[in-house]
């Protein structure tokens, strides 16, 4: 079922609190991703993301080439005719969306900021976990909370959270991990499947990094840019840290200079790679200029469905 338009109680609220221009890009990314989550990318999902196991629903006749493992006997006895237990799966998964909108997202090389691409994800993934019957939470950070939905299921939800995400505003703020990962942790007593969607350049994060991921099923969404890990030869370029304002002035002609950026660049993705690895999360590498970041997200739940 598509998203559609906000449901009717909610249409005035909604509309009246969106400039029109905002309105339109979010029906825009539903009009885009609708086809792809309908045909390919709900079935990735539900395949990668399993329920909480499989419940009892009913004992009926036996059938031939029924698995005989799932005879009910105490039943078989008593109608002294062969019956068998069917079960269904419990389904329903709980998602929180921990999105950083510090202002290292405000760069991007090529047409979109790494902040927008995330806010895209982050849309994306909501609407196909409210398609999925999920509940769908979200966290936005920056050195502190900015904005935080508890999880609900249903259409009005999830519009409320997708116009959140996209709407958000943030300040001129640093990253604090730490502190998004220990509020994750206060407000998800139960276990979730979290989207935690960052370009991850903060330090200090490891340990509590790890003790989320034995909490909750993690998937660390790395959004990054080409020109983070690779100078184009251009002569002289001054670079900012948009994070604490530090400047410092680069030949990208000097090969010696270029070389020692992409050897620490791929150096820090490694690492990051590794931590993720050692704490048991899953790991998507997205590049703002990627022209289809559910191509990348397909290939991950695909992956870990195998893996499963």
């Amino acid at each position: 079922m598509p998203l559609g338009n906000p449901p009717a109680e909610d249409r005035d609220d909604f509309t009246a609190a969106l400039p029109p221009e905002l309105f339109q890009k979010i029906k825009t990314i539903q009009i885009r991703t609708q086809r792809t989550v309908n045909d390919v990318f709900a079935g990735e999902y539900e395949s990668a993301f399993k329920g909480r196991g499989m419940e009892f629903e009913q004992v009926r006749d036996y059938h031939p080439g029924d698995d005989i493992r799932h005879i009910d006997w105490n039943v078989t006895a008593r109608m002294s005719a062969p019956f068998v237990k069917e079960h269904r799966e419990e389904r329903e998964l709980t998602v929180m969306l921990v999105v950083d909108v510090s202002s290292s997202g405000a760069f991007g090389s090529v047409a979109k900021l790494k902040n927008e691409v995330a806010a895209e994800i982050a849309a994306l993934l909501a609407y196909t976990a409210i398609k999925s019957n999920d509940r769908v939470g979200l966290i936005i950070f920056s050195d502190r909370i900015e904005h935080f939905i508890p999880p609900k299921k249903g259409r009005s939800h999830v519009w409320r959270v997708i116009r959140d995400i996209l709407a958000f505003r943030p300040t001129l703020r640093t990253t604090d991990l730490v502190g998004a990962l220990e509020f994750l942790n206060k407000v998800s007593r139960r276990r979730t499947v979290t989207f935690i969607i960052s370009d991850f350049l903060d330090t200090g994060f490891v340990e509590q990094f790890r003790v989320t991921a034995r909490r909750h099923d993690v998937t660390a969404i790395a959004v990054g840019d080409r020109r983070e890990q690779k100078l184009p030869p251009i002569g002289l370029i001054e670079l900012e840290d948009p994070e604490t304002g530090r400047t410092i002035l680069i030949d990208t002609y000097d090969k010696n200079v270029t070389g020692g950026f992409e050897m620490l660049s791929g150096e820090d993705r490694a690492g990051l790679t590794d931590m993720f690895r050692a704490a048991g999360a899953g790991e998507v590498r997205i590049l703002a200029d990627d022209r289809s970041y559910v191509d990348s997200l397909v290939r991950y739940f695909h992956a870990r469905e195998k893996r499963r």
